[in-house]
């Protein structure tokens, strides 16, 4: 079994989590507490327990399924925070900052899911 907290990806999506749980979120309307904001801490919530999931498997093949499944939430992520961001939940700069988080992610993602394949 894999330790998923000494992967780097792990690392990077969990760091991606705190951020949209502590400094995003908190941000929006309470109207949205039950559409896109919960919505988005359930798709980046979803990055790392994938991953983490997906440490748990026995085989390349059985990870790497977890981790596009990882890969496809990351993508939620991103559309929700591009949402967010024109919707004027958050500013500009916030939404560079999350989406430079994602962008990192993602790149990790696809190299390893590359690598296992």
């Amino acid at each position: 079994m894999r330790d998923c907290k000494k992967r780097e990806v792990w690392s990077k999506s969990h760091q991606l989590y705190l951020y949209i749980k502590k400094e995003v979120v908190v941000k929006f309307p309470k109207e949205e507490k039950y559409e896109l904001a919960s919505q988005l801490q359930r798709a980046a919530l979803s990055v790392p327990l994938n991953i983490t999931e997906g440490c748990g498997k026995h085989t390349d093949k059985d990870f790497t399924h977890f981790l596009d499944n990882a890969l496809g939430s990351l993508n939620e992520t991103d559309y929700c925070c591009f949402a967010a961001s024109e919707l004027n939940y958050i500013h500009r700069e916030e939404y560079c900052v999350v989406n430079k988080l994602i962008n990192e992610t993602r790149a990790m993602l696809i190299a390893f899911i590359k690598f296992l394949r």
